[in-house]
């Protein structure tokens, strides 16, 4: 791009002049070398244009550039990271070794692809706000549907999260202190603690001021999920195939009746005791949406990008490649290890099939913790793009406001907590999130985008970049029409249910 073509590639959000966190600015754009794979050149935007009343504007945020690169991959892999990961055992065992391997790669390269495109519109314009590079490509509607989408799918994953919070810190509390489980004690109840984590530990940390902050928890909060990796991994080697059902501390009546459960458990299970390296059934339908939804990060990728030190698109294009393929290596080896403990018995849910076993196991008991801790740290995360989509879609003029900020964050932890309280299958619901938020955040948003966006004069829409992002945007309406196909036809037969959703 030469110079005097790239001093016309000025964008204004048609929204005055009122600079919050989540404003774009007018930009003079460099080239684009020097924009984005110079480390000690100019970074993006260095330069930018007077506005009109002749000063200059501010950066993109009062908080560029001061992030480490490591911080920032904590950050993005932490927002990768879901409960999705305890449904990818499950999705193996629906899918076979093989079927499933191909299905997690193709969409971690697709994912780290669709990046690309985001960052690559996003250098263009000097944008780096999901929703403004939708009002960019396609003015209001544009922006109203890249914040819905984000919305939708943040809701639905922050939701997960508490949902796991609901159904899995009671049982750990159960098993710590030895509490019969039909015990009404408030402090076993999941409703109630479920609102006490929200308020204690979820809130305070979702009214930081910028996503940088959170790096040292993002840390930890991964730091978990390799625990939960390496006792996955540890347990395949000490539970036999086929396993014994928790028999201990039971009547010798109860004892009968296991022994009777788990002599029939034997002689089914037998057979299921050699991994399958392809696999079709009712339930393969939930595997790709789960694994769409599993890569789902893009929302938290400009956010990164901006508070990124040294923000160039080639260092946030690392940053990216390095936390999917991290996340990709932890998936298909949790996946991989939880299939080969339990094969075909595997429950949607990893962790309920080692309670199967024995429910009080000190090793489980410490990975449930370890999840617990990292799905909480990450609602934080994801409740950073929703709070940016809602002030984006309502907002757009105002200059940062603590008021609003906070007021934001508690009514978006106030909706979820009542969905996770009151939805009677908030499973399904995660379903349809999958197959139709994901995709477009993946595929179709960014694709069109950035056809939209990238001028003519530089790509022509002949041109292969181009080419290959239409095809990427046609590529998610087909996963998008298929996935719901297949969900409404498994909902319609009453075949399935929902395998879990992140």
């Amino acid at each position: 791009m030469e110079g005097a073509e790239s001093e016309m590639n000025i964008l204004s959000n048609g929204k005055g002049h009122d600079h919050g966190e989540d404003m774009c600015v007018p930009v003079k754009m460099i080239s684009e070398e020097d924009q984005f794979d110079s480390e000690g050149g100019h970074l993006e935007s260095e330069t930018f244009l007077p506005n009109g009343d002749g000063k200059t504007p501010e950066r993109f945020t009062d908080f560029e550039g001061k992030t480490s690169f490591g911080m920032s991959v904590f950050n993005l892999g932490n927002a990768i990271m879901g409960s999705g990961i305890l449904g990818l055992a499950y999705a193996m065992a629906n899918t076979g070794v093989l079927l499933f391997l191909f299905l997690l790669t193709a969409v971690a390269v697709l994912s780290s692809y669709s990046i690309h495109l985001l960052l690559k519109s996003s250098g263009i314009v000097g944008i780096r706000a999901y929703e403004q590079l939708g009002y960019r490509a396609f003015g209001t509607p544009g922006k109203m549907a890249a914040g819905i989408a984000i919305t939708l799918q943040n809701i639905g994953a922050m939701s997960s999260y508490l949902y796991i919070v609901k159904s899995e810190l009671p049982l750990v509390i159960q098993a710590f202190l030895k509490i019969d489980p039909t015990s009404d004690l408030w402090y076993i109840n999941g409703n109630y603690l479920v609102m006490i984590v929200s308020v204690s530990i979820i809130l305070p940390l979702a009214l930081m001021k910028q996503l940088g902050y959170l790096g040292y928890t993002s840390g930890f909060s991964l730091s978990c999920m390799v625990f939960f990796l390496t006792a996955v991994i540890y347990k395949k080697f000490q539970i036999p195939c086929p396993f014994e059902e928790f028999m201990a501390n039971t009547t010798s009546e109860h004892l009968n009746i296991s022994n009777s459960v788990s002599h029939d458990f034997h002689i089914g299970a037998v057979v299921e005791c050699a991994p399958r390296m392809m696999t079709i059934n009712s339930q393969t339908a939930y595997t790709i949406p789960i694994l769409a939804f599993a890569f789902v990060c893009h929302p938290e990728v400009l956010p990164i990008y901006t508070e990124l030190r040294n923000p160039t698109k080639k260092r946030m294009q690392q940053v990216s490649n390095i936390s999917i393929l991290v996340m990709y290596t932890m998936y298909f080896l949790a996946a991989l290890f939880g299939y080969l403990t339990f094969y075909g018995n595997v429950e949607p849910e990893l962790l309920h099939t080692y309670s199967r076993i024995d429910p009080y196991d000190t090793l489980i008991l410490c990975v449930r913790v370890a999840v617990l801790t990292a799905v909480t740290l990450t609602v934080p995360i994801v409740l950073f793009p929703v709070r940016r989509a809602i002030q984006q879609m309502l907002f757009p003029t105002k200059a940062f406001n603590w008021l609003r900020h906070t007021a934001i964050a508690m009514v978006l932890l106030t909706v979820i907590n009542l969905l996770v309280i009151f939805a009677p299958n908030i499973l399904d619901i995660f379903g349809i999130i999958g197959a139709t938020s994901a995709p477009c955040l993946i595929f179709i948003f960014p694709a069109i985008f950035y056809i939209r966006i990238v001028p003519t004069d530089q790509e022509p829409m002949n041109s292969r970049p181009k080419i290959q992002a239409a095809c990427f945007a046609a590529l998610g309406v087909s996963f998008m029409i298929m996935s719901m196909s297949f969900i409404i036809h498994d909902w319609t037969t009453g075949a399935g249910h929902s395998a879990g959703g992140h």
